[in-house]
């Protein structure tokens, strides 16, 4: 008895014990929570830091809390009209003294998000307020940020290298062939090369003919971009003659930078952080290099989105569009709907604006959104279509429900188009000795057989399917652009266009971003543009997932300037960029062997992004590398 007794003390210890740690885990967790969450009013006189960790995306994806506590190293994004909105407020804001952007970690973005933010730096200085860059090394898209700067500041063992839009891509023919995986693939348009990976083993010239008129567009505008916010920069010739450049000053990068003129300053973050501090001040009892900071996140929380006057409603379709529920990032069939009709029935919207920034995906998902963005216009609601950086494909599927479509001289859209791949292993089997055979009593039974390899029925019948579903999308294009279905059939063939050539033939109607769409849906809903608000119809993070972020940052924005971790060289930027294209080499595999629906995907989009590339391909890459051990 004694023994029983002793043993449910014990038990009883170790009861109380694991509940005093889960306690002080859990206050623990609810003070950092509590600390990290923006604070409006502990806004100070400072420089506004707008550190650019990351990508710079339309929506941010939700991070899995769990990778986070068990040590992963998760991809940091920004969000666009987050970033754009504080620029805009520091024009004004009299505690901003001026503002400091820290680009050492930036990964990029697309053309269009990294214009929008351009613009609004540079009405920034041109307001009068001082704005200092930074960081180890600029690549095209953080230099196109930076170019707009009063100052442009640059590690002494760093520098700015440009490498301009293009480079190689991967394809599969030859080792799907040595594995004996047989790729039956279905498409219709002659430019739709986001299948070609599986079918070839080079570009095809109507591929190249395409990717090289658009990126020649992309460059030509970057330069421009450059030349306006930086006119002594002497862009052209770091371009044409890199390697002389640099060779000319002993190999040292970032002076041959400061005599071109494409930096003001050479320094590191302690060098830096004291120029900064002579114009925002610097704080008692903090090392040199220290200065005074406004955060970007309380900033924002100090500059809501205005409530005032009508409702328009945006909605995001934002990421690939897929199938199903998804988190922020991707556009789910099932959530986008959801949140849309939701807000349809729930809110007292006098307009909506569909904020395309999609590469497309699922035919199915695509008129799935399309269908409900169709309910508003049952409504009587004005739709406008706002094209962020990507509208390409399903993206596009997506934007025929509009009245009228906004996008950005830089958008990418267009890929009017639809694709198909089945992938079935009957040679691969029988590398292995393994045979197919059964009995059939249709053409169709047991097609697509994955094992045995489709017949001639099936082919026949799938291809006509999707040359269906592509007189549907061409269809759909024609009636909303009012163009006859050949003239659409013309300029789509899975093309992708840049935004200014798809204004020409017809494909968008106007320039603009998104407030200028919000604009034009309060003005055809018979409403004054400056008496309205935009209600956004999207799922906020969980407040767990916020929780444990805020928990597992790696970042402490009010620790030291000069101590914040430093960013990558020329050299480790080159090495991101390679894990990048393995990290996409696994993406299509998994993609190949798992693709389901009918796709309206714009693939090759992916080439004009941040360096990272997709964060599915990135998670799927750490995830076979830690298991690995690598």
């Amino acid at each position: 008895m004694k023994l029983v007794r002793g043993a449910w003390k014990i038990l009883v210890g170790i009861k109380d014990f694991l509940v005093l740690v889960f306690m002080l885990l859990f206050f623990t967790m609810l003070f950092a929570a509590l600390s990290a969450k923006p604070n409006p009013g502990s806004i100070r006189d400072g420089a506004l830091l707008v550190a650019l960790d990351g990508a710079l995306v339309e929506q941010p994806e939700e991070v899995d809390p769990f990778s986070r506590l068990g040590g992963g190293g998760a991809v940091k994004q920004q969000r666009l009209r987050d970033v754009v909105r504080a620029l805009d407020a520091a024009k004004t804001d009299s505690h901003v003294k001026a503002v400091v952007l820290d680009l050492d970690r930036f990964t990029g973005g697309y053309p269009a998000a990294i214009s929008e933010v351009a613009a609004a730096i540079g009405k920034v200085r041109a307001a009068g307020k001082p704005v200092l860059a930074y960081a180890t090394a600029y690549a095209d898209d953080s230099y196109a940020l930076a170019a707009n700067a009063s100052e442009i500041w640059v590690n002494p063992l760093g520098g700015a290298m440009f490498a301009g839009p293009g480079g190689t891509r991967l394809y599969y023919k030859g080792l799907i062939d040595k594995l004996g995986v047989n790729a039956h693939i279905y498409r219709v348009g002659k430019f739709k090369s986001a299948v070609e990976p599986y079918m070839r083993s080079d570009m095809s010239p109507e591929a190249k003919e395409a990717d090289l008129a658009m990126y020649q567009q992309i460059l030509d505008q970057w330069r421009q971009e450059i030349a306006k916010a930086r006119p002594k920069a002497r862009i052209a010739d770091y371009l044409a003659k890199p390697a002389e450049t640099v060779t000319a000053a002993k190999g040292d990068i970032g002076k041959a930078n400061l005599a071109m003129g494409i930096v003001d300053k050479l320094g590191d973050r302690l060098a830096f952080g004291k120029r900064v501090a002579e114009i925002a001040g610097a704080p008692s009892g903090k090392p040199a290099g220290n200065f005074n900071r406004i955060k970007l996140a309380d900033f924002v929380a100090a500059h809501p989105l205005p409530t005032g006057g009508d409702a328009i409603g945006v909605i995001t379709v934002a990421g690939e569009i897929v199938d199903g529920k998804a988190g922020p990032g991707k556009a789910a069939g099932d959530t986008v709907s959801a949140a849309l009709l939701k807000g349809l029935a729930g809110k007292n919207l006098k307009a909506l604006v569909v904020r395309v920034d999609s590469p497309g995906g699922s035919a199915l998902a695509s008129e799935q959104i399309r269908q409900a963005i169709l309910q508003a216009k049952a409504q009587g609601l004005p739709v406008v279509v706002s094209m962020g950086s990507l509208a390409a494909s399903g993206g596009y599927w997506v934007s025929t429900a509009g009245d009228t479509i906004f996008a950005e001289p830089n958008t990418i859209t267009g890929s009017i188009g639809i694709f198909g791949v089945i992938p079935t292993f009957e040679k691969t089997l029988a590398k292995i000795g393994v045979g197919t055979d059964g009995v059939k009593t249709t053409p169709l039974s047991g097609q697509p057989d994955i094992y045995g390899g489709t017949n001639a029925e099936t082919d026949a019948l799938l291809q006509s399917a999707i040359e269906a579903g592509y007189a549907r999308f061409v269809g759909l294009v024609a009636g909303a652009r009012k163009l006859t279905p050949e003239r659409v059939n013309e300029i789509a063939q899975g093309r992708v266009w840049i935004g200014g050539t798809a204004h020409q033939i017809g494909l968008v109607d106007r320039f603009g971003g998104i407030d200028d769409a919000i604009a034009e849906a309060a003005r055809r809903a018979k409403l004054d543009p400056g008496k309205v608000h935009a209600v956004y119809l999207e799922k906020a993070p969980s407040g767990w997932a916020r929780l444990i972020a805020s928990f597992t940052d790696d970042k402490d924005e009010d620790g030291d300037w000069a101590d914040q971790p430093a960013g990558a060289d020329l050299f480790a930027r080159a090495a991101i960029a390679q894990r990048a294209l393995l990290a996409q080499a696994l993406g299509d595999a998994r993609r190949l062997a798992t693709g389901g629906s009918v796709q309206a995907r714009c693939l090759e989009c992916g080439g004009f992004g941040p360096a990272t590339g997709s964060l599915d391909d990135a998670r799927l890459f750490d995830a076979i590398a830690a298991r690995l051990g690598l």
